[in-house]
């Protein structure tokens, strides 16, 4: 069998984030990418952040899939320049994102502050604009909680890096 680099791409479409089972690592554009040495699979991870805890199980998971699938000299390089930023995502991850209940990173007019006002940010359950910050920090340190000021639900967002 002839492994290629898009067959492999294709396998780490499964690979889901543990800490938001909904994306898989291609979603959320921390593989940054895939090199096929001679008798090695390389792949290139940038981490949401330079401490994400869940670095360690996204390695484990990508190393368990591969070797799933057959391979089994796998090389997993943590890249932490250039930084994670948002941007990276796909746009059908910041959809899965709001269908499951986190608000997508909105980008601010107001950024170079570093904890500026995000421009209104959306429910992800009701679709209200009317929603305030209740905390920088939420459920992990790449959200933060906020509640809808219509459903009165509070809510994940997912912060813009």
């Amino acid at each position: 069998m002839t492994v290629t680099e898009e067959h492999i791409w294709q396998i780490l479409e499964e690979v889901p984030d543990p800490e938001v089972p909904v994306l898989n690592l291609l979603d959320l554009g921390i593989i940054r990418d895939v090199k096929l040495n001679e008798d090695e699979i390389e792949i290139v991870v940038t981490p949401t952040y330079s401490g994400c805890p869940a670095t360690s199980m996204i390695n484990m998971a990508i190393k368990m899939k591969l070797i799933e699938r057959g391979f089994n000299n796998i090389k997993i390089t943590n890249q932490l320049s250039p930084a994670w930023t948002t941007d990276w995502m796909t746009e059908e991850g910041k959809q899965k994102l709001k269908v499951y209940g986190i608000a997508p990173p909105v980008y601010s007019k107001n950024s170079d502050e570093l904890f500026s006002k995000t421009d209104e940010v959306e429910c992800p359950l009701c679709g209200s604009k009317y929603t305030h910050l209740v905390s920088q920090f939420g459920s992990t340190a790449c959200k933060a909680l906020y509640q809808c000021d219509d459903c009165r639900e509070p809510f994940d967002y997912f912060k813009c890096h």
